[in-house]
């Protein structure tokens, strides 16, 4: 545990009139510094440790992953936002990743402040780098709670963040071939 994050959390309770012990909530800090533990745990790391092996094969088709589920802090509010992504890339040379890493690498870089423009662009990013690949499409589609939980209440509203580069860029036949399978120009 972080003793200093416990620290902290009871002096930012407390700070705002909060009397842990009258309120049953003495282990809070401690709890809540053992869970950012793991809600920050993508923290200052590199892309490149998530891959692990990657594989060789002779397919040369779109790889997709769709409905992966993630969640993350706002770095704005560190409040949570949370959806779904889809995740195509197109891989080069036959070298693909194993499937569970594809999954892996959203929760890495889900795990730290965020915003969903910026884990976007490091999904792809890290396709392209990481592996060499010839294309990375990518789409988030999340629920921001600082949207419903301060000011102006939008429950129902969904962000929806986009990014592709190389042969699967905006414009290319390779986005087209992404579109269409995902569903048409709605799945922009």
């Amino acid at each position: 545990m972080n003793e200093r994050a416990a620290r902290a959390y009871r002096e930012f309770l407390e700070a705002y009139g909060l009397d842990l012990a009258a309120l049953g909530m003495t282990d809070t800090p401690r709890r809540v510094a053992d869970l950012y533990t793991t809600l920050l745990a993508g923290t200052g790391k590199s892309t490149a440790e998530v891959w692990g092996e990657v594989f060789t094969s002779d397919y040369e088709g779109l790889v997709t992953v769709t409905g992966l589920h993630f969640h993350s802090l706002c770095e704005h509010h560190m409040l949570p936002f949370f959806g779904s992504a889809d995740i195509v890339y197109l891989p080069r040379d036959g070298r693909v990743a194993g499937l569970s890493k594809v999954e892996a690498l959203l929760q890495f870089l889900s795990r730290q402040p965020q915003l969903q423009e910026r884990l976007t662009e490091q999904i792809v990013t890290a396709f392209m780098t990481d592996l060499s690949a010839r294309g990375a499409w990518v789409r988030l589609r999340a629920r921001h709670l600082c949207m419903t939980m301060k000011g102006e209440s939008s429950p129902e509203a969904r962000i929806t963040t986009v990014r592709a580069a190389g042969e699967l860029a905006p414009g290319t036949a390779g986005e087209a071939r992404v579109l269409a399978m995902l569903g048409g120009n709605d799945a922009r």
